[in-house]
């Protein structure tokens, strides 16, 4: 029965520390699909955050505000969909693909040129990781602190659930968003600045993208390398795709594919299956998830329609 509970405790602390990344990353998703702008971007997103908050942390020693940063970085190439996708009207699958290949590039290309040729930044100490919350107060290995004891951030990514949920169902600036992403033509004509709500949308998608890399660099792992992100920007995509658009069904899609994560953890633990296998279980699960249920979920009417306003 210990064993039980142990391993119980193990799974839940595996499942906090690989479910942020995957939930900020889809709530950013959130805002882009459902202003109307796809944005398969989010991984390259994620790729520059992780490397930017990696380097920052290095730099200052300071977590919270590498975090930020990160953020910042996914951000910038928020931007940078948006003026493509937004106001020249470009294919946003393209463009999020050259993001998908831009970003993590950049990034490589950066540490190499600050680091000795290195494509990997060196490990952070312990200071400049994201703290942990109730580190300490539980006795090590019990139940209680594999369960709490996990990063601060892990725990602020499920309140950002909560204030994206009230900003889309209950504010002002919630319900144009997703008028926008529904009847463009009929928001303009009624005064409503649709290149903006898609602006900020595109913009706030990149700066929650790039918090889930720097969570991945300044928590889960400490430091940055090319294969950090590893596919985590499609999962989330597909959390989103599962969760029908919402805020609150991406946050059960990214439960899920964390607790695959978890599991994938403790089968590796046992070494009594190939590490190869194992590795495939989240992705697996995410196939399955979008062959069962992708034809469930409305996409919004305009989403990936650019939008030209009349003359």
């Amino acid at each position: 029965m210990d064993t039980i509970i142990r391993d119980l405790g193990l799974l839940i602390n595996a499942t906090l520390i690989a479910t942020p990344p995957l939930l900020y990353a889809a709530l950013g998703s959130c805002f882009s699909e459902r202003s109307g702008v796809v944005n398969i971007g989010i991984e390259g997103m994620m790729s520059i955050g992780a490397f930017v908050g990696a380097v920052v942390a290095l730099a200052t020693g300071r977590p919270w505000f590498s975090f930020f940063c990160g953020g910042l970085a996914g951000a910038a190439f928020g931007l940078i969909h948006a003026i493509a996708c937004v106001t020249y009207g470009a294919d946003q699958t393209i463009s999020g693909t050259a993001i998908n290949f831009l970003a993590p590039g950049l990034a490589v290309f950066l540490c190499k040129a600050m680091f000795d040729n290195s494509s990997d930044t060196p490990p952070l100490d312990t200071a400049s990781k994201l703290p942990k919350l109730f580190d300490g107060v539980f006795p090590a290995g019990s139940f209680m602190s594999n369960v709490f004891s996990t990063y601060a951030a892990a725990y602020l990514s499920f309140v950002v659930v909560a204030i994206v949920w009230f900003v889309f169902y209950k504010t002002r600036f919630g319900l144009r968003l997703r008028a926008v992403g529904e009847h463009p033509k009929a928001c303009d004509t009624l005064g409503i600045n649709v290149f903006r709500i898609r602006y900020i949308c595109v913009i706030l998608s990149g700066f929650l993208a790039g918090l889930g890399g720097a969570y991945v660099t300044l928590a889960t792992v400490n430091q940055f390398r090319p294969v950090v992100i590893v596919g985590q920007g499609f999962i989330a995509i597909a959390a989103v795709i599962f969760g029908k658009f919402t805020p609150q069904g991406a946050m059960k899609a990214c439960l899920l594919f964390g607790l695959c994560s978890g599991v994938k953890v403790l089968a590796s633990a046992g070494n009594k299956v190939s590490p190869n296998l194992i590795s495939m279980i989240p992705y697996v699960v995410t196939i399955i998830v979008l062959v069962l249920f992708v034809g469930h979920g409305r996409v919004p009417a305009a989403n990936g329609k650019p939008y030209v306003k009349s003359k």
